[in-house]
């Protein structure tokens, strides 16, 4: 349990006695604060004993068997963390219970034990909240690399397709890759989706007709990437990433039985999979709010991971100086974090060479002008329409009558109603329609090695029958 100085101890001390008829009380985190300590410093724990610290002083005056130090507005983010989580880990906790207050823990700082605690497996309880540690399913046949993100539209399944891709032709003899992917318009039972033998439209435009989401992240992955996928669903997400309904955990036998060497769960949102990963990499776009990304219980996702790519790191989405705030906050989190900056360009899956093509994409209307400049420079299209409102059927539905008009080619990625409404609106004016992929190109570290890396790292923890961040198996509940 976490306590503070800014509390005279004989009320701390009773606060303890009810404690103690719900909970063995195994050790205490003392979180500073000096005001109601007799003896002043003097009586606080030494920062430098840390965790094993003897039972005198303030641990003997509350009658626990060791009291660690930590100083969460020091500014060390890192060393907070750790020193929770070695208390943690040495205690055996299962829960850390939180008796302290304002001004020594704030809303910050109430975030970091959060996420300490449930880098453990363990819940984090105060006075009129509770959090738990997502119950993470094992999975004995293959070693498995975890996607998960910090939001929507991060380019978590553009950052697994790309890896998959490059996994895959590796692993192919071996039995290959595949991607289970939980969307919130997955399938009611998991769907085993062959992408190596050539999904494409016709299957999709099949699956929208038969009143699927046939643009769920399985699909993307299966088409784009060209791996097996098995499709999966969500609904909700808890503030550390529990979906709050998921069939996940039902696509296990699938996978199992698939032979594949490698399996990637790939997260939806900011939703994590409900299966400990061997090896995590966090996805996060850089235009996102700091707080998002290595705050809040952003930190706890990175304490997860391995690595951490950030997207879209250019304007309109992020200027210099607020990328390198980002990548400041996240090593502040976790020192050494593996970190690729990236951007996306579009890679169509045929030619557009020499057509015209109206292109429909999710992107914001500020990169409009770089994606446009893209696909001539790089594809040699002659773009005559890029429409922005892949997600917003109304602007939707004006974008195709004008692209049925002025282009040959219906360009599309499939996200939101790029089946249901851009592809049937092609098929209808008679249209070619071709996908389109989000690539990731670095513009700081190397992607593939960093993958590369994290493929290595997940084998090898498979082999040793350990994990990465996360806890094993079920959670402690």
């Amino acid at each position: 349990m976490v306590i503070d100085g800014e509390h005279y101890p004989p009320v701390v001390a009773a606060a303890l006695d009810g404690l103690r008829r719900r909970y063995d009380v195994v050790a205490g985190i003392f979180a500073g604060g000096r005001e109601k300590l007799r003896g002043g410093f003097a009586a606080a724990p030494d920062l430098a004993a840390g965790p094993g610290a003897g039972p005198d002083g303030l641990a003997g005056e509350l009658g626990l068997p060791w009291l660690a130090a930590v100083e969460p507005g020091g500014g060390d983010v890192a060393a907070v963390l750790d020193a929770v989580r070695a208390t943690l880990r040495e205690a055996r906790a299962e829960a850390l219970v939180d008796l302290s207050d304002e001004p020594v823990i704030g809303y910050r700082e109430r975030f970091l034990l959060m996420s300490a605690a449930l880098a453990e497996g363990a819940r984090y309880v105060a006075a009129d909240a509770e959090v738990w540690p997502q119950r993470f399913a094992r999975l004995d046949a293959m070693p498995a690399l975890g996607v998960i993100g910090t939001g929507k539209r991060v380019g978590k399944t553009a950052v697994s397709g790309w890896l998959a891709r490059r996994l895959d032709s590796r692993l192919a003899g071996r039995g290959g890759v595949v991607v289970v992917a939980m969307g919130r318009g997955g399938p009611p039972e998991p769907e085993l989706v062959p992408g190596a033998e050539g999904l494409g439209l016709a299957e999709l435009l099949a699956a929208s007709r038969d009143g699927r989401h046939a643009a769920s992240d399985c699909y993307e992955d299966a088409v784009l990437a060209g791996v097996t996928t098995i499709g999966c669903r969500r609904c909700g997400g808890g503030l550390a990433g529990a979906p709050y309904d998921d069939n996940v955990r039902e696509a296990l036998p699938l996978l199992e039985a698939s032979g594949a060497a490698l399996a990637v769960f790939e997260g939806s949102g900011a939703v994590v999979p409900p299966v400990s990963c061997d090896a995590t990499i966090c996805v996060a776009g850089a235009g996102q709010p700091l707080d998002y990304v290595a705050g809040y219980l952003g930190t706890y996702r990175l304490l997860l991971s391995d690595a951490l790519v950030l997207t879209q790191c250019e304007p309109p989405f992020v200027g210099g100086d607020g990328l390198a705030a980002l990548v400041a906050a996240a090593t502040a989190v976790k020192p050494g974090l593996r970190i690729v900056q990236t951007v996306f360009r579009p890679r169509p899956a045929q030619p557009v060479r020499g057509r015209k093509v109206a292109f429909f994409t999710t992107a914001l209307e500020g990169a409009v002008p770089r994606l446009a400049q893209a696909l001539a420079d790089d594809h040699g299209a002659d773009v005559v329409l890029v429409s922005t409102g892949l997600a917003d059927r109304s602007r939707l539905a004006v974008d195709v009558a004008r692209a049925a008009k002025e282009a040959d080619v219906f360009l599309t990625e499939i996200k939101a109603a790029a089946v249901d409404v851009v592809a049937e609106a092609a098929a209808a004016a008679g249209r070619e329609l071709v996908f389109c992929d989000n690539e990731p190109v670095a513009r700081e570290g190397d992607l593939g090695l960093v993958v590369d890396e994290l493929e290595r790292l997940a084998l090898a923890r498979f082999a040793a029958g350990g994990r990465s961040g996360r806890p094993d198996g079920e959670a402690r509940r």
